[in-house]
């Protein structure tokens, strides 16, 4: 008996190629924007409400490529921009 029927839960199928492939694009252009997010605050002389706003549309295409996964993104990402905020536009 494996740990799966213990828990009563069945397992589930493994992805095919094309949902994996799919996922990885979805990661890519998250990291992209993620990323341009990042060095278009770090040039400085954006608005701190612009900065913001950058970082919550940022988010809400995390949401959009991965439902149910803000939390993910709070986790990973927004650590970085609020260093990088907080670095640029002297917050303590």
């Amino acid at each position: 008996m494996d740990g799966f029927e213990e828990l009563g839960v069945e397992p589930s199928p493994a992805p095919s190629a094309a949902q994996i492939d799919e996922e990885s694009r979805r990661i890519r252009r998250l990291r992209i924007v993620v990323n341009l997010s990042l060095s278009l605050i770090a040039q400085g002389d954006m608005p701190f409400s612009e900065a913001q706003q950058l970082v919550a549309a940022a988010r809400q295409l995390a949401e959009n490529l991965f439902p149910g996964k803000g939390d993910v993104f709070d986790l990973l990402y927004r650590p970085k921009f609020n260093r990088l905020i907080n670095e640029i536009y002297l917050l303590q």
